[in-house]
C-alpha cells in the first residue's frame, strides 16, 4: 500500500476477517476514500448500528458524518463480511458439536433435539473443517 495512515498492522487488525491475501486491497479502498482504520474500526465495534441508525432518520445528509455515501457502502460492506465470516465460524462449531454428537446418538434424536431433519444432521456434520478464523468477534486475531 502507497499511502496508508496506521500502517499494515492498523489495517491487519481490523480487516482480521479477510483473508490476509485480500486485505490490503481491501485497505486500499478504504485509504482511497480517507476511512482510516480507527473510522472501520468503530463501526464494526458495534456491527453497524451507527450506520444504520444515521440511515434510518430520513436526513438527507445523514451519510456525511461518515464520509459520503461512498464511504458508508465501504463500511456497510465491511459489516457484511464481518458478519458472514462469523456465521462461517458459527456454522464450523456448530458442525464439530453435531458430528461428536453422531457418535452418541443417532441422526434422529439429534435432529429432534436440534429442530433439523434427519438428512439436515448429516449435511450439519459434513461441513467440519475449521479455520481459519477470528478468535474474538470483535477485534480478534487468526486463530
Amino acid at each position: 500500500m502507497d499511502c496508508n495512515p496506521g500502517g499494515d498492522a492498523a489495517w491487519d487488525a481490523v480487516l482480521a476477517h479477510r483473508p490476509a491475501e485480500v486485505r490490503a486491497d481491501v485497505a486500499d479502498r478504504f485509504v482511497e476514500n480517507g476511512i482510516t482504520p480507527t473510522g472501520v474500526a468503530a463501526v464494526l465495534a458495534d456491527m453497524g448500528d451507527g450506520l444504520h441508525a444515521a440511515a434510518a432518520t430520513g436526513d438527507e445528509h445523514w451519510a456525511e458524518r461518515f464520509g459520503g455515501p461512498l464511504a458508508v457502502a465501504l463500511l456497510a460492506a465491511e459489516v457484511s463480511a464481518l458478519a458472514a465470516h462469523l456465521n462461517s465460524r458459527a456454522s464450523a462449531v456448530r458442525a464439530i458439536a453435531v458430528g461428536g454428537l453422531l457418535d452418541d446418538f443417532s441422526a434422529v434424536t439429534i435432529a429432534a433435539r436440534l429442530g433439523v431433519s434427519r438428512q439436515k444432521v448429516y449435511d450439519i456434520a459434513r461441513g467440519s473443517a475449521i479455520g481459519p478464523f477470528i478468535e474474538h468477534a470483535l477485534g480478534g486475531s487468526r486463530a
